[in-house]
């Protein structure tokens, strides 16, 4: 932060330091519990000179959310090599990377901050989730999934978020066994389709086909048989 520092930006480079103050201030409370005033101190200028940049602290705050969103959404971004369950486990390490960092802004944007429900903040989530299914979808190979694929995927993304946010609340759980788990999570979804439809189970056996025993989906028939047995 720039607390206390004054001097002379352009306008373009002046807001992007209020959205980058903006996040900082965001990622330790509630976007509910940070004030224009703090904003204005920890950015090195004037109360009035905020609402010289940004109408109120809904639009600052929907600022700070699409930057976020587009940092959120590149976390999906990965490497098309090696096996399926290593490229979804660096992915989920990412994502906790960033749920970590800014958690309470996290947080409240999935359950609830001055811009929930508005248009701007539900374009800039869908946006989010709409990244991180086609990344899976590239994944795959599948450029025209199937239903019942489109199925999995969402779900698994719509686990995720809820995953981050319970972890959040006290971080009972080791974050890297909940990454491993999500990865499991997603091999199960695909089995549970599988079981139902012969074209997710061409897909799962393909994707099988090329995982180590030592991989996470490896690591995850292992436990399965351990528990049968």
């Amino acid at each position: 932060m720039t607390t206390g520092v004054r001097r002379r930006m352009g306008v373009e480079e002046r807001r992007q330091q209020l959205i980058g103050v903006a996040l900082e201030l965001f990622s330790r409370r509630s976007p509910d519990e940070v004030s224009i005033d703090e904003i204005a101190s920890a950015a090195g200028i004037s109360r009035p000179l905020v609402y010289h940049y940004f109408p109120g602290k809904l639009s600052l705050y929907e600022a700070a959310l699409k930057r976020a969103a587009e940092d959120l959404a590149g976390r999906f971004a990965e490497p098309a090599e090696g096996p399926l369950g290593a490229r979804l486990l660096r992915v989920m390490a990412r994502f906790f990377d960033f749920v970590d960092e800014h958690g309470p802004g996290f947080s409240a944007l999935m359950r609830g901050g001055p811009a929930v429900g508005s248009s701007t903040t539900n374009a800039l989530i869908d946006s989010v989730r709409q990244a991180a299914y086609e990344q899976i979808i590239a994944h795959l190979g599948m450029p025209e999934p199937p239903a019942r694929l489109e199925l999995v995927v969402r779900s698994w993304i719509s686990l995720a978020e809820s995953t981050a946010l319970i972890w959040l609340d006290g971080r009972r759980i080791p974050r890297e066994e909940l990454q491993a788990q999500l990865v499991h999570d997603f091999a199960a979804l695909m089995a549970v389709s599988a079981a139902y439809d012969e074209e997710m189970g061409a897909l799962l056996r393909r994707v099988l086909k090329d995982e180590p025993g030592e991989g996470p989906f490896g690591d995850l028939i292992a436990r399965l048989i351990a528990l049968a047995s």
